[in-house]
This record gives structure tokens, sequence and C-alpha cells, in this order.
């Protein structure tokens, strides 16, 4: 085992240069996380990450801290494309923004035109192999994340010439099984990735970025335990689930993490008090600030209903509508803040003229909000079709917020019944309902339901006990060589 273990860590966003989604939120604290470990936790080794972003216009750096690390070219049929690097310093950690007309060219992070995106993620995953050579950095684990990244696994394992950089080890972490990626055929010809030949795969999934980064991964990595399991039935595995069983002994899940230190309610400036799980009652100083902001009856004893975040079919929004309905009879209250599908949002709309004094919609991002309705409102609902993971209800509890989740994915492996929150099976209204009125007669008892929050607040969902899964899983790729 070397003293020094150097991971190449690839990803398409990250914290705090530029988030789009929850990818940003695992990019920009594993890396840390994975640095900061104790040597016993890393078989002895210290872990050299280094994280490589592509160079996003929306990218938040200042200028004057950035310094050129490297020049070079890509080839691409038909001529080579010009390669710029720039370094930036995080935490002690290099970080490279790679740069380059695929990239710059592209005005978002991720575009509705998928060849688009295929072009610019090809690029950048062969433009950061490249740049360890160039840096004379050869790193012992390739690391990445989702389809954008996939490419540069699939091009050490199917045709890397670098004996030094072929003998890397690579991880594949899975954050979202049915985003492939799409047809990547043109792409894989253009730079000059020879196209796959292996029955083991579909042949529709030959040529998609995702397929290819499992086929080359010697770990695959899904966000939680649960959603590892799923993916190898025909329920969840998107028609891969055949061969991803044939992978099982290359195939653990390992739970995202939660920076404790940006989502601590003592400390969080947006809540009209701040608390811990000794100060419970506390709590209700935000629960009465937003029934006064959003014009809700000034009554903290109505249980108040939330959910955040994205508002997509994925996210179970029309089974939470239905459920309210159902349960027109008990006394509650219930706050939407997101956006997305337009269908949807229409159907928030309904809900709230149907009970105009006690539904509030927030079509929009709202960081501020956002954390008040986690230390304020009583019950999270995250009745998710699938939930490879989910930060929000890990952030919820940790405001003593109790979740009211379906039992799938993350949900499962974060939520206990009985103790933390309260879980449903069946993706229904009907499912639903029975354990939202588990939770309102509850919620009922303020003495049982404290022992819910402080159970949830008391939860170790840090950064460093998911670090210490990973280092294992690099100890033991490298533990053979």
């Amino acid at each position: 085992m070397p003293a020094k273990i150097k991971i190449l860590f690839l990803a398409a966003e990250a914290e705090p240069f530029v988030k789009i989604g929850g990818l940003a939120d695992v990019a920009g604290s594993l890396p840390l996380a994975l640095r900061s470990l104790p040597f016993e936790a890393t078989g002895g080794a210290m872990l050299d990450v280094r994280l490589v972003l592509p160079f996003h216009r929306a990218i938040r750096a200042e200028v004057a801290t950035l310094h050129q690390a490297a020049e070079f070219s890509v080839h691409r049929h038909g001529g080579n494309i010009p390669v710029q690097v720039l370094e930036i310093s995080s935490g002690g950690m290099p970080v490279y923004f790679i740069s380059g007309a695929p990239i710059s060219n592209s005005p978002t992070v991720y575009s509705p035109n998928p060849a688009l995106d295929r072009e610019k993620y090809a690029f950048f995953s062969l433009a950061a192999l490249e740049l360890t050579r160039q840096l004379d950095w050869y790193p012992d684990i390739v690391h990445a994340n989702d389809w954008h990244t996939a490419l540069a696994l699939y091009a050490l394992r199917s045709q890397q010439p670098d004996p030094q950089l072929r003998r890397a080890r690579t991880v594949f972490t899975v954050h979202n099984l049915p985003y492939m990626g799409g047809d990547g055929s043109d792409v894989l010809s253009a730079y000059g990735l020879m196209p796959l030949n292996d029955d083991s795969l579909p042949k529709w999934a030959q040529t998609q970025p995702l397929p290819l980064g499992l086929w080359s991964a010697d770990a695959i990595i899904p966000v939680s335990p649960t959603y590892a399991q799923e993916i190898q039935t025909p329920g969840f595995g998107c028609d891969l689930d055949p061969y991803l069983r044939t992978r099982t002994n290359n195939l653990s899940g390992i739970l995202n993490g939660l920076d404790i230190n940006t989502w601590n309610p003592e400390t969080d400036k947006a809540l009209a008090a701040c608390f811990n799980a000794n100060e419970l009652p506390v709590r209700a100083v935000n629960k009465a600030a937003l029934q006064k902001a959003l014009e809700l009856k000034d009554d903290t004893r109505i249980p108040l209903l939330v959910m955040i975040g994205r508002i997509d079919q994925q996210k179970g929004l029309d089974i939470a509508f239905e459920a309210l309905h159902l349960m027109a009879d008990k006394s509650w209250q219930f706050v939407l803040l997101g956006s997305g599908d337009r269908a949807l949002e229409d159907a928030a709309c309904r809900l709230q003229m149907d009970f105009p004094d006690r539904v509030r919609m927030a079509f929009r991002y709202d960081e501020a909000l956002g954390r008040l309705l986690y230390g304020g409102a009583d019950m999270f609902l995250m009745p998710s079709r699938y939930e490879p993971c989910g930060l929000a209800q890990m952030i919820a509890m940790r405001y003593g917020n109790v979740p009211v989740v379906r039992a799938t994915g993350g949900l499962k492996d974060t939520v206990e019944e009985g103790r933390t929150g309260f879980l449903f099976g069946e993706a229904s209204p009907g499912s639903m309902v029975e354990a939202l009125r588990r939770a309102l007669t509850v919620h009922a008892d303020p003495e049982k339901w404290q022992h819910y929050q402080r159970n949830g607040m008391r939860e170790d969902f840090s950064w460093p006990r998911s670090a210490r899964r990973y280092a294992s899983i690099y100890h033991s790729l490298l533990s053979g060589l």
C-alpha cells in the first residue's frame, strides 16, 4: 500500500464553485472530507485528492485567485482542440478547471440539447486524463460521478496507451441511474474511442456514457445501500439490472453525507430563533414566524407540513396532493417550496384553491425561506417514487423536522419508523395517508413528538462517516497492487 494515495475526482459541478443539483453538494464536500480523514481511517496512507471541473460560464471563482496549470490539446477527428487548465486552492485542495471550445461554447452547465452535453463532457473527460500526464501526477484512483465523467473511465479501460495512467483503479458513483447520457456513437467516434463489443451490456447501452462507466469501473457506488439493491431489480434498473446483478461483488451503496456546518440549527442566521436538541420549545418561534409570513392561521398546535425541492414526477408530489385531499377531515397546514414541472405546479395551485386557508405555494428557489421551513415546520414530506439518496430528509431531521417518507432508496436507509420518522411502502395516496395519520397521532402528544425530533437531530449524517467508507473502497482496490 503506498504512503500516499492519489485520487483524481471528476464531477460536472461542485460547491462552492457551481451548483445545479445535489451532485454539487457531494463533489464539494466528499473530496475535502477524504483529505481530512485520520491515518487510521485510510490504512496509514495520505489521501491526495484533487478535484477537476469544467470551467463553466457559471463558475464562481475570483479571477485573481486562479493561475494557469497547463496548456495542451485533445485530439478530435479533424484536428486538435486546445485546452487551458486553471487552478485554485480550496481548503488546501487543488481544484482544476478545464476550459476549451466544447465547454466555453456551452452557455449552461447542463444543456437541453443532449448532443451538446455529450460533446462537452466527452471532451472534459479526456482532457482530465491528459491533465494528469501534463502535471506528471498519475492517480492511483480515478473517481468519476454520473454519466458526465463516465467516459474517462471507459477511455482508461478501453484504450489508454500510457502504462502509468492505465494502472489506475476506477470508482464510479451513480447518483441517478436513469440519466445515462443518450446515444454517444458520434462522440465516441469523434474522440477516437472504440465502440464497446461486449454482450454483457445490452446493445443499446454500448454507446451510452453511463453504462460504459459501469462496464469500466472497478467499483460501482450507488449513493445509498438500498438504492444499490433497487437498481438490480426490474423496477429500478432501467433495463441494466441483469448486467448489474453480474457486478454484485463490485457494487456497494454508500450514503451521501451532509455538511453539518452549513446545516446547523444552532447557528443558522435564516432562523427566527436558533436551537438545539435540548431547546426544542424554542423551535416554536420559527413556526410562528412562518405562519405569520405566509398568512396562515397563527396557531403552533396545528401540524405544519412542508415539501422543498424540485417539482418533478419522481418526487411524488401528485401522491402528496391526493393524500392531503384524503386528509381533509384532519387539522393541518401545508407549504410547498420549489419549481419545475408545469403540470404539477398547476396541480399545486388547484390544491391551494381547494384549501385556501391552509395551503401555500412558493414556486421559486428561496434559500432563506427553505431554511426557515426546515427549522419551523413539523413534518417533512418526501413521497418519492424513487430516491437514490436524498439530502432533504437528513437536513429536516437535523432541524427537528420529522420526515414522512416513502421507504425507497436513501429514504429507507436514513429514516427509521417509530424512532426518527414515518415510512410507507406503496407509491400511493392511500399508503401515504396511513403514515400521515400515524404521524398526526404522535404529534398530538408533545412528549412523544419531541422524542422523534431529538432522535433525528442526533443522527450522524456527517461527511466523515461516508468518507471512511469510500476510503475503505480505495484501500481494497489498491491492496492487491
